[in-house]
């Protein structure tokens, strides 16, 4: 930018300089030879081109600058549309994410390294909760409870924790405080792991029953089990002699 910005003023400026050491060279060689009239004459004459000249330019570089100013411009941010996953999931997707949003806030204001660690943690579990919502919708009423008590209340612990740390106050109460809260998102982590577990209960239930049929599959068309590929061979064998004897 710095450099078309020179080339502007070079460009505004150099016309005029030109002009002005022509002008100035041509009214020292009048008044040489041609007498005061002359002179004047000559210096109107000069003067209305100079600014006829100054008034080219100036609307040239104005044009100049509108259309670098209309090409530089960036065109306005395109908002994506929000994703929608139905009636019952979008409420648990934009609690989730508020409550990830203030999540994000609090590791970034809390110093506390430890606790840090913690909150990273319960982020973590609970994006994987929303996830589930996606995937297992008949599990919503269960994260329902989730989002609505477990998740808040756990942010408003961790609020106060942020409160406390900022105050910098000392003291036997405020210290119990903040070590019992600490002491709180370690059974939260433990509880919320459990319920993420208890989640995904279905979902191994299906893998197990998708394993069981592929398994029952492949035993019947002898894939598995005591027939293998060398006792298919052999029988094939033994069919294909017979038929050549016969």
């Amino acid at each position: 930018m710095s450099g078309r910005k020179k080339d502007k003023k070079s460009s505004k400026v150099f016309p005029i300089i030109a002009f002005g050491v022509s002008a100035l060279a041509f009214l020292m060689l009048v008044a040489a030879n041609g007498g005061m009239n002359s002179l004047l004459i000559t210096i109107g004459v000069a003067s209305l081109a100079a600014g006829l000249v100054w008034l080219i330019v100036r609307a040239k570089t104005q044009r100049a600058e509108t259309q670098e100013v209309k090409t530089e411009t960036p065109d306005a941010p395109v908002t994506a549309e929000k994703k929608s996953y139905g009636p019952r999931i979008d409420p648990i997707m934009e609690e989730g994410n508020r409550a990830l949003a203030e999540m994000g806030r609090l590791y970034a204001s809390i110093q506390d390294s430890e606790v840090r660690q913690k909150i990273n943690e319960i982020m973590r579990i609970t994006d994987k909760i929303m996830q589930d919502a996606i995937q297992d919708p008949a599990d919503v009423p269960q994260i329902k409870k989730f989002m609505n008590y477990y998740l808040p209340t756990t942010i408003k612990l961790l609020n106060a924790y942020d409160r406390m740390g900022l105050q910098g106050i000392e003291g036997e109460n405020v210290d119990k405080s903040m070590k019992n809260i600490n002491e709180m998102l370690d059974t939260a982590i433990v509880a919320y792991k459990k319920r993420l577990d208890s989640l995904l209960a279905n979902q191994a239930l299906d893998i197990e029953t998708d394993i069981a049929v592929l398994n029952t599959m492949l035993e019947r068309d002898g894939l598995t089990g005591s027939r293998d590929f060398t006792a298919d061979n052999e029988q094939r064998a033994q069919g294909q002699a017979r038929g050549a004897t016969m």
